[in-house]
C-alpha cells in the first residue's frame, strides 16, 4: 500500500502540472532520444479518472494509509501507461505526455479546451465515460486529432467523426463476434436465445445481424424468461434431441447466474453450448469451482494477454516490481494502447488513421480496427471500433481462451 501511495503522489504532480506543461512546453514528463532532436515533438494527452481533488488538500494526501476505492482504476490505467512510455522504443523521435485528471475540477477538460491548452495535442488516449468521452470526442473532430477511447464500451451516440478509435468494443460488436462463431463452429446446430422479459436490445442486435441480402443466415429462436428459471421450463421450451447453443442474452449478474444453473443440469446428457455477454467475466458466481464443474461458461472480451510474449512479460514484471501486484485488467489497458497507439504516432507520421491496424506494433496481441457506419449512405465514417474478439471460457473457476 505505501508503494501504491507513493505512486499517487507522483501521479498527483504529474496531473497538477500537465496544465503548465502543455503551455510551457516544460519537459519534466517525457522521453527523448539521444539523435534527431531536431524532429518534431510528439504530444499525447492521456486522460484518467484519478479523482485527485477529493484525495488531496492541497499538495497533501488525506489518507496516508488508504486512496479513494474510485481513484483506482485511474491509476491503475496510469501506472499501466508509464511503463509504457519508459519502454517505447523512439527510434529518434521525441515525445512529450502529459496526464490529465479526467475527474479535475480545478483543471476540467471543457476548461482545458476552451483555454487552448489542447490545441497541440496530436495524439488523446482516454480511459474515460459521460461526459468527458463526448466532450474529448466533439475536440478531436473539431481539431482533426485522432482520440481513442480506451475502456468505455459504448459509442456514446458519436456520428461521423472518423478520428475517434474505440479500442473497449460496444455491445454490437460482441453481438458480432458470438453471430460469426457459431456461424463457423455451430452453424447446423439448433441455437436459442435466451432473454430476461421486457429487455429487447441484444435480440434487436442479432435480428439486425443474421439478416442479410433479404434472408437470415441462421435459424435462432428466441425465448423469454422471467426470473423463475429451472431445467425443467428450459427443457421444455428446446429440443434436446439435437446439439444446440444457448445465447445468455442479458447483461444481469442475477438472470443469467440462474440460466446457468438450469443449463447445468442439461448439459451434462446433452451437447450444450452455453455463451454470454462480456460482462459475464465479472460475475464472481460462475467461478465457483463447484458450481459448475466441466462445464464451460463462455463469454466474448477485445482484450487478452496470453501471458507468453516478451512485452506481457516485461509489463507483468515491471508492475509488480514497482507495486507488488500483478497488473490488473486496466492497467494492462492502459499499456497497451499508449505502447501501441504512441508507436502508430511516431513510426507512421501524417499517417495515423491509415495504420490503425499495424500488426507489427501491437505489444499483446492485434486489433481489428474497422470504419462503423450507422447510415448506409453516409460515406464518413461515425467512428473506428476494434472488432478482433475473442471468445473466453470460464471453466473450473478459471479462465481460458477458447477461440
Amino acid at each position: 500500500m505505501k508503494k501504491y501511495i507513493l505512486s499517487f503522489i507522483v501521479v498527483f504532480i504529474l496531473a497538477a502540472g500537465s496544465s503548465l506543461q502543455a503551455q510551457e512546453k516544460d519537459t519534466s514528463f517525457q522521453k527523448t532520444s539521444s539523435i534527431n532532436l531536431t524532429e518534431k515533438t510528439y504530444r499525447v494527452a492521456i486522460f484518467a479518472p484519478l479523482y485527485l481533488d477529493s484525495a488531496f488538500t492541497g499538495s497533501s494526501l488525506k489518507s496516508q494509509t488508504s486512496i479513494p476505492a474510485y481513484s483506482i482504476a485511474g491509476l491503475d490505467f496510469v501506472q499501466g501507461a508509464q511503463i509504457a512510455l519508459d519502454t517505447l522504443t523512439l527510434n529518434g523521435r521525441h515525445v512529450e505526455a502529459f496526464i490529465y485528471d479526467s475527474k479535475s475540477a480545478k483543471q476540467p477538460i471543457l476548461g482545458l479546451i476552451r483555454s487552448g491548452k489542447l490545441d497541440n495535442i496530436d495524439l488523446i488516449i482516454g480511459s474515460v465515460k459521460e461526459p468527458e468521452y463526448s466532450l474529448l470526442a466533439q475536440f478531436s473532430l473539431q481539431k482533426k486529432i485522432p482520440f481513442v477511447s480506451a475502456t468505455y464500451p459504448n459509442d456514446g451516440g458519436i456520428r461521423q467523426n472518423p478520428f475517434l478509435i474505440i479500442v473497449n468494443s460496444t455491445l454490437k460488436a460482441h453481438c458480432e463476434g458470438i453471430f460469426s462463431y457459431i456461424l463457423q463452429k455451430h452453424g447446423t446446430d439448433n441455437i436459442y436465445l435466451v432473454k430476461k422479459k421486457n429487455d429487447n436490445r441484444i435480440e434487436n442486435y442479432f435480428k439486425e445481424i443474421n439478416f442479410v441480402d433479404g434472408r437470415q443466415l441462421l435459424k435462432i429462436k428466441p425465448i423469454m424468461l422471467d426470473s423463475s428459471i429451472s431445467s425443467t421450463v428450459l427443457r421444455y421450451l428446446i429440443d434436446t434431441t439435437k446439439p444446440m447453443v444457448i445465447i445468455g442474452a442479458s447483461l444481469n449478474e442475477t438472470f443469467s447466474q440462474k440460466l446457468a444453473d438450469a443449463c447445468y443440469p442439461i448439459q451434462k446428457t446433452n451437447r450444450l453450448v452455453f455463451i454470454g455477454m462480456p460482462n459475464w467475466d465479472g460475475f464472481g458466481s460462475f467461478y465457483k469451482k463447484d458450481a459448475y464443474k466441466d462445464f464451460p461458461i463462455r463469454f466474448t472480451t477485445p482484450h487478452f494477454d496470453s501471458k507468453n510474449n516478451e512485452l506481457g512479460n516485461y509489463l507483468d514484471s515491471t508492475y509488480f516490481k514497482l507495486y507488488r501486484v500483478d497488473p490488473s485488467d486496466i492497467a494492462a489497458k492502459g499499456f497497451e494502447t499508449t505502447y501501441y497507439f504512441i508507436s502508430i504516432l511516431i513510426n507512421h507520421p501524417g499517417e495515423f488513421m491509415q495504420n490503425i491496424n499495424d500488426t507489427v506494433l501491437a505489444p499483446l496481441h492485434n486489433f481489428n480496427f474497422r470504419p462503423v457506419f450507422h447510415d448506409k449512405y453516409n460515406t464518413v465514417p461515425d467512428y473506428y471500433e476494434n472488432k478482433h474478439l475473442f471468445i473466453m471460457q470460464i471453466l473450473n473457476g478459471e479462465i481460458k481462451r477458447e477461440w
